[in-house]
């Protein structure tokens, strides 16, 4: 028994599973390589059978990284599994993660099997992936809900059939720390071949308890832990990757493990993924959110004049937070913001770099004070933006209490450059119905519109966020700006260029819709 815990992230499979949170192939790509940076173990790139898109995906993954292990999520079917192997098979440690359930209830009401014909399913499956890959998880869905005596003997099946890693799921965040650990100890002791095995948490948040979970499976025993970026994934989420790092290493007195993540990276990660999805990361968010680091009580920063450690059990830096006191303005050089992006987890190329530095002094010049998150907010969504088929070119309102507001948009749609004029119950309103008129989209709804200020100050910069939903589909955009109604325009539009990679089409190809 080792005591390094390996992280199997699945940011990529189960956190894009969450609704309005799908990320495009090269956002995929930037998540892999941080992923890769800050130490991760194993990345769960998606499900290869699941659509074309997410094939392409983890088949690019899988080529792109060096070091870590590229896995593919597959069901108990020849078919899933083939698919899973061709989108793996071209990174440098591939693996097959493949699953059925075991709970009498999913096995009743999903599968519609009898018990014998699941340990069979896992026989044939396992057995099929280990024949074509040499790394192969396998996982029990709903373990926690399934009988121990029918787990203990799937699990069994399974490692014999080739599985060397073995992953236990909270499926439905139903487990506490007391009953997931205990499941953990009885499988381990019970099971004869056990030992030939890692054994894998994978928790869900549904009852706040999934860190919690996972953690105590490690002392159980468990030797890998499934988790996701901000902790996102399906329903209430996922245990938190910088979570149960942090508590490892921080807690290494009472639970004397270690993991490979390079912490000062946690950062950097939460921030890119937060940019990409548009999922904002609430403040008082363990390790990562905008307060983990923040004193305004008095008694709280007397404390922390003397002594920091009185009131913070781990430093900023350790995380990858910058303490500098580099105050931005509008009189600052292209050396001091190069610095600033250096302290906050950027590398930009050369021409991101000029595009970031004008946006910035556009906004120097608008404020009085430009704080980090602005820069944050300003460099992820230029740089995560760059890309887009629909862009935001100029943006006129005219509103008052007498007459409809009217707005004057220009977008550029693959780059050619098109102007409306349309009215409204307000300035968003005339606002997205001249994007309408540029970009029909009939059949999509605006299922949320979200602002929020991203520092203080009135002039804090805005960060919108909107949804849009076609034909069961969810996407989320977000825009940044220091203009309210430019950041509703540019999270419109970027939530427009997602609803069109999801269709498969164009943008104007979208005027025929």
């Amino acid at each position: 028994m080792t005591d390094t815990v390996l992280v199997f992230d699945t940011t990529l499979r189960d956190g894009e599973q969450s609704p309005g949170c799908s990320m495009n192939l090269a956002e995929k790509l930037r998540v892999a390589a941080q992923l890769e940076t800050m130490g991760v173990d194993i990345i769960e790139a998606g499900f290869a059978i699941a659509s074309e898109g997410d094939f392409e995906a983890v088949s690019e993954v899988a080529k792109q990284c060096k070091r870590a292990t590229v896995a593919s999520l597959a069901r108990a079917a020849t078919a899933d599994i083939d698919r899973a192997w061709a989108a793996v098979r071209h990174a440098g440690k591939p693996r097959i993660h493949t699953f059925i359930a075991t709970s009498p209830l999913h096995m009743r009401v999903k599968l519609n099997m009898a018990p014998e014909a699941v340990l069979e399913a896992i026989r044939g499956s396992v057995s099929h992936a280990r024949n074509i890959c040499p790394d192969v998880e396998w996982s029990a869905e709903d373990a926690t809900r399934s009988d121990p005596d029918f787990l203990a003997r799937a699990i069994e099946t399974a490692i014999r059939a080739g599985a060397r890693t073995i992953n236990l799921p909270d499926t439905v965040g139903y487990a506490t720390p007391e009953t997931y650990g205990a499941m953990f100890r009885d499988m381990i002791s019970r099971v004869p071949n056990a030992d030939q095995a890692i054994f894998s948490t994978h928790c869900h948040n549904d009852l706040g308890l999934a860190v919690a979970n996972t953690l105590s499976a490690v002392m159980a025993g468990a030797r890998q832990v499934e988790s996701t970026v901000n902790g996102i994934g399906e329903r209430a989420g996922n245990a938190a990757v910088e979570e149960i790092a942090m508590a490892l290493k921080v807690r290494h007195d009472a639970m004397p493990y270690r993991t490979n993540v390079v912490s000062t990276e946690i950062t950097r990660a939460s921030r890119l993924v937060s940019g990409i999805t548009g999922f904002q990361v609430q403040p008082n968010k363990a390790i990562v959110g905008a307060n983990a680091f923040a004193h305004e009580s008095g008694i709280h920063q007397d404390g922390m004049l003397k002594d920091a450690s009185t009131y913070e059990i781990m430093t900023p830096e350790s995380v990858g937070l910058s303490e500098s006191n580099l105050v931005l303005g509008k009189h600052s050089g292209r050396a001091a913001f190069r610095q600033k992006l250096a302290d906050l987890g950027y590398a930009l190329a050369d021409n991101e770099f000029q595009d970031a530095f004008k946006r910035f002094k556009d906004l120097a010049d608008a404020k009085k004070q430009v704080f980090d998150e602005d820069i944050v907010a300003l460099v992820d969504d230029e740089v995560l933006r760059g890309h887009d088929r629909i862009r935001v070119v100029e943006v006129e309102i005219y509103s008052g209490s007498h007459a409809p507001a009217r707005a004057v948009l220009t977008l550029a749609i693959d780059d050619v450059t098109k102007t409306a004029t349309a009215r409204g119950n307000g300035p968003v309103d005339a606002l997205f119905n001249a994007i309408h008129e540029l970009v029909p989209h009939d059949r999509g709804v605006l299922h949320l519109y979200e602002v929020h200020a991203v520092s203080e100050g009135t002039d804090a910069q805005a960060e919108v966020s909107v949804v849009l939903r076609e034909d069961g589909r969810s996407v989320r955009g977000v825009g940044a700006d220091v203009d309210t109604l430019i950041a509703s325009a540019r999270a419109y539009a970027n939530a427009l260029n997602k609803l069109m990679v999801k269709r498969g089409r164009s943008a104007l190809d979208a005027k025929a819709s």
